[in-house]
């Protein structure tokens, strides 16, 4: 017997998609406003929204729900999510992205994420840091300005005498 699956919540047709407009906000608050959140799958139809709860459901956490910042990350915010992926970057990564989010207020962990691959990556790569390790990189080539993660002298040294597994022999590393 095969396992029960949820049906897909936006294969009706009739699932309006893309962008929100004003109206569709103001139903979504005057019902949760009366009636609070409850049961996600079946709010839109009672709000007379034609969309589907998991669009519901992301539209009130990332940009309806009372207290959120939105707008420019302050210097303190990123270095403190510098620090915290640092800490939790091993962990599952949605997991981590909730748990910096807990640990500032009126951000969301989406707008984290997005502020992460869009900013802070970049900011890290200009500083000679790998925003993946946290540790830093080694520049290879002078005129391309190019950095490569760091490699541990070890792994260096097994590749130098053909013992690595070949993924550093190419590599040519200046000091």
């Amino acid at each position: 017997m095969g396992a029960m699956v949820r049906s897909p919540c936006c294969e009706n047709a009739h699932i309006k998609r893309g962008a929100w407009t004003r109206e569709e906000d103001h139903l979504l608050i005057a019902y949760i406003r009366a009636h609070g959140e409850g049961c996600w799958r079946s709010l839109p139809m009672a709000a007379g929204l034609l969309r589907c709860g998991k669009s519901c459901r992301l539209r009130r956490i990332n940009y309806l729900r009372l207290g959120l910042r939105r707008g420019i990350f302050t210097m303190k915010e990123d270095e403190l999510i510098i620090k915290l992926h640092s800490r939790l970057s091993n962990r599952q990564v949605v997991a981590a992205w909730s748990l910096i989010a807990a640990r500032l207020p009126g951000r969301t962990d989406n707008e984290i994420k997005n502020h992460w691959n869009t900013h802070v990556r970049r900011k890290l790569l200009s500083r000679g840091t790998d925003p993946a390790t946290h540790r830093r990189l080694i520049h290879e080539e002078k005129d391309t300005g190019r950095f490569l993660p760091y490699i541990s002298k070890r792994r260096l040294a097994a590749a130098a005498t053909g013992r690595g597994h070949g993924t550093y022999r190419t590599i040519g590393v200046h000091t």
